[in-house]
C-alpha cells in the first residue's frame, strides 16, 4: 500500500499549488474562490487522471515491491537496555480495555508543550472517554467533534508553525507534570504534531517569446523577484482526526514489524507500551488546503475523536510510511500527494460497483501490459529478417522517446516518470541495434579522440523491397506532417508562453507529437498494402495493446476525461481495426516470411529432405554384406 502511494504520480505534474480553500462538505473554511474556469479545469484534470493513476500504479507495483521490501528488509530496533541473549518477554497495554480516560488537547506555537496553566491554549477537554469503545457518542459510534475558530497567531501567519498536543490521561489525573499528585507517568498518553504544512509553490517565469508580454499576476511576478522561483509557503486544513487504536496485541519490544514500529512506545522502566494515538489525515485532500497569510485572521479547526481497529490503523500507517524513498526528495511526495487526490476522489466519488470493475479492469490490463512489453522484446530478439518491417518508424519512435524525456526534464517532473521515460528510451536504442548493423569507426575519430558510430541498414532490408516501400511512405507523410508541424510551432509561438527558446522547442515538439504521433503509425500500414501481406508483423504484441486501448476506451467514456485523451484512444483504434482488415484481406501465403524470417515453403523443403533421408538410410543398409547387418 505505501508503494501504492509512493508511485502514485504517472503524469507530468508542473503546476503551481492551489490556493483556493473550498472545504468539502461539514468543512468551514476561508478562502478566496478560484476562477471557474480554472476549477473546471482542475476538476477535469483530477478525474482525467484518476484511471491513468491507477492502472500506472499497478503495472509498476510488481517491480516496485521488489525493491520496497528489499528497503523495508531488516531486522527491528534492538532493546539496548536488554542483556544480550535475554528472552524477550511480551509487553501488555498500558490502558486495559473499558478504561476510563479524559482528553486534553492544546493549541500552540511551541513544539515541546508546557504551558499547562494557560487557559487559551487548551482547545478541547473531553470527561470520561471509555478506552475501546464503539457505541457512546453523538452518533452512537464511539465518536466526538469539537469545532472552533482560533486567532491565527502572529508568528504562524510570518510563516511559523502551529502544534497540537494531545494527552489521554486515566480518569482522575492531570497531563501537568507538575501537579504532584494528580500526575503519573504510566497514566498519561502523550502525542503532538504539527496542524499546518508547508508546501512549494513554484513559479514558472514565462512570457510570449516574440512579445515579451505575459498574463501572469503582477504580484505573483513582485514574489517570484523577492522570494525566487520556490517558495516555501504554510498552508492550512481546517479537519484533523484523533484516533485511538483498540489494540491489546503483546507486542514484543525490538520485534514489532515495520512501519507498526514507529507508532508503538514501550515504558523504559515497566516494558508495557502505551495506547496508540494516531493523527489521521488521510482524507484531507491537497486542494483543500490554502495558505495562511497576514490576511487570514481566523483559523477554522474542527476536531474529531474516533476509536480505531488495528486492521484498519496498520492500512492507514503502511499508506503514510515513506521511509524507503527518503532518496527521491520533497517534491517526489508532494507530487505523490497530489496524484492521491485522484485516487481519492474516485473512492469517494465513484459508484462501488464501477470502482470494483474498474479494479479488476486494471489488474487485466496491467498483465496485458506486461505481455505486450514482454511480447515486443521477444519479437525484436529473436527477429532474423526485416522485410516488411518499417525501419524509420523505429528510428522515429527513438526520437519520440528522446523528445518526451528532455520535456519532463525540463518541466521538473519527479524522479520516477523520469526513470520510467528513460528506461523506455533504452529499450527504443536497443531497438536500434536490431534494425541496422551499428559498429564503432576507430579510424575516423570526431576531433581525434571520440570514435565514430556508424549505423548500416540490415542486408535483409536494403535486398528487399521494403526499403522502397518504407521511404515512399515516409515521402508520403512528409507532405502532410510538414504544413502540420509548421502551423503548429507557428501558433505554439504566438498563443503560448514558454520560458525560453530552448523550452518552446521541446514543448512544441512534445505538443506535436501528442497530438500527430499517430500519423507515423501508418507507414506499416503501407508497406503491408504494398506486400500484401502482415505475416511479418508481431501480432502478439499488438494484440494485446489493442486490448489496453479498448480499455481505455472504456473508462475514457465512463469518467469523465478531457476530450484530447479520448480522442486519442479512438485514432489509435482505427488504426489498429484497418490493420485487422489487412490481416483479414491478406490471407495466409506458405511463401510469405513470416517474423521469425522463415516460411512455409521452408519447412515444406526440410520435411521433403528429411523423408529423403529416411527413405535412403534403409538402402544403403540393404546394400552391405550379411555379417555388417548382423553386427548393425
Amino acid at each position: 500500500i505505501s508503494t501504492f502511494q509512493s508511485l502514485s504520480s504517472g503524469r507530468v505534474c508542473f503546476n503551481q499549488v492551489s490556493s483556493n480553500g473550498a472545504a468539502a462538505s461539514g468543512q468551514v473554511a476561508r478562502t478566496a474562490a478560484a476562477p471557474p474556469d480554472q476549477q473546471q479545469q482542475q476538476q477535469q484534470q483530477q478525474q482525467g487522471n484518476a484511471w491513468q493513476v491507477i492502472k500506472g500504479v499497478l503495472f509498476r507495483i510488481l517491480i516496485i515491491w521488489a525493491i520496497s521490501s528489499w528497503f523495508r528488509r531488516g531486522p527491528s530496533t534492538p532493546d539496548p537496555s536488554a542483556p544480550a541473549g535475554a528472552p524477550r518477554l511480551p509487553s501488555r497495554n498500558l490502558f486495559p480495555k473499558d478504561t476510563l480516560m479524559d482528553l486534553y488537547v492544546y493549541i500552540s506555537e511551541n513544539e515541546v508543550f508546557s504551558d499547562f496553566n494557560n487557559t487559551e491554549s487548551l482547545f478541547w477537554f473531553q470527561r470520561d472517554l471509555i478506552y475501546g469503545d464503539w457505541t457512546t457518542g453523538e452518533a452512537g459510534d464511539g465518536c466526538y467533534e469539537h469545532y472552533l475558530e482560533l486567532d491565527t497567531p502572529e508568528g504562524t501567519q510570518r510563516n511559523g508553525s502551529l502544534y497540537i498536543h494531545v494527552y489521554f490521561t486515566k480518569s482522575g489525573f492531570h497531563p501537568d507534570p507538575k501537579r504532584k499528585g494528580q500526575y503519573r507517568r504510566l497514566a498519561t498518553v502523550h502525542a503532538s504534531r504539527m496542524l499546518n504544512k508547508f508546501k512549494r509553490r513554484k513559479f514558472l517565469k514565462t512570457k510570449n517569446l516574440l512579445t515579451g508580454a505575459t498574463e501572469a499576476d503582477p504580484e505573483m511576478i513582485k514574489r517570484a523577484e523577492s522570494h525566487g522561483p520556490v517558495e516555501i509557503i504554510s498552508h492550512w486544513h481546517p479537519n484533523l482526526t484523533i484516533n485511538m487504536v483498540d489494540d491489546h496485541t503483546a507486542w514484543v519490544k525490538g520485534s514489532v514489524p515495520p512501519p507498526l514500529d514507529q507508532h508503538v512506545k514501550f515504558d523504559a522502566v515497566s516494558g508495557d507500551y502505551y495506547p496508540i494515538v494516531y493523527f489521521n489525515d488521510y482524507w484531507n485532500l491537497q486542494k483543500d488546503y490554502y495558505p495562511i497569510n497576514e490576511t487570514l485572521k481566523k483559523l477554522p479547526l474542527r476536531l474529531t475523536y474516533c476509536p480505531l481497529s488495528l486492521w484498519r490503523w496498520q492500512l492507514y500507517a503502511a499508506q503514510s510510511a515513506r521511509s524507503p524513498w527518503n532518496f527521491l526528495g520533497e517534491d517526489a511526495y508532494e507530487q505523490s500527494d497530489e496524484d492521491q487526490d485522484s485516487v481519492k476522489v474516485a473512492l469517494l466519488e465513484t459508484n462501488p460497483y464501477l470502482l470494483g470493475l474498474t479494479i479488476v479492469v486494471s489488474i487485466v490490463h496491467s498483465i496485458f501490459e506486461f505481455l505486450a512489453f514482454k511480447n515486443d522484446i521477444q519479437f525484436w530478439n529473436s527477429r532474423q529478417s526485416l522485410e516488411g518491417l518499417s525501419v524509420r518508424s523505429i528510428i522515429f519512435g527513438v526520437f519520440q522517446s528522446l523528445v518526451v524525456l528532455l520535456y519532463i526534464l525540463d518541466n521538473e517532473t519527479n524522479f520516477v516518470v523520469q526513470v520510467s521515460v528513460f528506461i523506455g528510451l533504452l529499450i527504443d536504442f536497443w531497438k536500434i541495434t536490431k534494425v541496422m548493423d551499428v559498429r564503432m569507426d576507430w579510424e575516423n575519430r570526431i576531433a581525434g579522440v571520440i570514435p565514430r558510430l556508424i549505423f548500416k541498414d540490415k542486408s535483409t532490408y536494403v535486398e528487399s523491397s521494403t526499403k522502397i516501400y518504407d521511404d515512399m511512405a515516409f515521402k508520403y507523410l512528409s507532405w502532410i506532417l510538414y504544413p502540420l508541424f509548421g502551423c503548429y510551432a507557428v501558433y505554439s509561438l504566438i498563443y503560448v508562453e514558454h520560458k525560453g527558446w530552448y523550452s518552446w522547442v521541446l514543448s512544441m515538439l512534445y505538443g506535436f507529437l501528442l497530438t500527430f504521433g499517430f500519423i507515423t503509425m501508418t507507414p506499416q500500414l503501407f508497406i503491408n498494402y504494398k506486400m500484401k501481406s502482415v505475416a511479418h508483423l508481431p501480432w502478439r504484441m499488438l494484440t494485446y495493446k489493442a486490448l489496453n486501448t479498448f480499455i481505455d476506451d472504456l473508462f475514457a467514456f465512463v469518467i469523465r476525461m478531457p476530450m484530447m485523451y479520448r480522442i486519442g484512444c479512438l485514432r489509435d483504434d482505427v488504426v489498429f481495426f484497418i490493420y485487422l482488415y489487412q490481416r483479414w484481406i491478406y490471407r495466409v501465403d506458405p511463401n510469405r516470411v513470416n517474423e521469425f524470417g522463415t516460411s512455409g515453403l521452408h519447412h515444406s523443403e526440410e520435411n521433403l529432405a528429411q523423408v529423403a533421408a529416411e527413405d535412403t538410410t534403409p538402402a544403403a543398409i540393404t546394400d552391405k554384406p550379411e555379417g555388417e547387418k548382423k553386427n548393425d
